[in-house]
């Protein structure tokens, strides 16, 4: 090795060790698996988020039942309330309800996520949000 290029290694060398003690540890960067999920999720638009509802068995046993009960008369209908956040998070807000000539029962209000496979259900009377499972469980059981 030519003495230049030496010298030079070593100005490299000793530069590079004197940037790093001067510099504030660098932190760690996240694992692939908590960037992954975020980036393969593409966002779901309202149409998207009004299939994913209705494709709950809940909501077809109900639109099933409503039409049934009405004899065609009333028919099941989902309402748009306007978008939400929730933690952050953004949401579809959508109301699954009976619609008939003379009234528009609500039977439930949902937060749909536009990012990921999210459902919550909106309870007005303890104003907060439950997830699927913690609804499905406080429901009671229809034999």
């Amino acid at each position: 090795m030519t003495r230049s290029v030496a010298i030079l290694l070593t100005v490299l060398l000793a530069g590079g060790a004197a940037a790093c003690k001067e510099n504030k540890p660098v932190e760690p960067a996240k694992p692939i698996a908590t960037i992954a999920p975020t980036a393969a999720q593409p966002a779901r638009d309202k149409e998207q988020a009004k299939a994913a509802l209705m494709a709950l068995p809940e909501l077809k046993t109900w639109s099933a039942q409503i039409e049934q009960a009405s004899q065609g008369a009333t028919h099941p209908a989902l309402m748009e309330d306007g978008p939400q956040t929730v933690g952050g998070k953004q949401y579809w807000q959508l109301t699954f309800a009976a619609d008939s000539a003379d009234a528009v029962q609500r039977k439930e209000t949902f937060l749909v996520a536009e990012q990921g496979d999210e459902i919550l259900v909106r309870d007005f009377e303890k104003d907060t949000t439950l997830s699927l499972a913690q609804w499905r469980a406080s429901r009671p059981v229809l034999r």
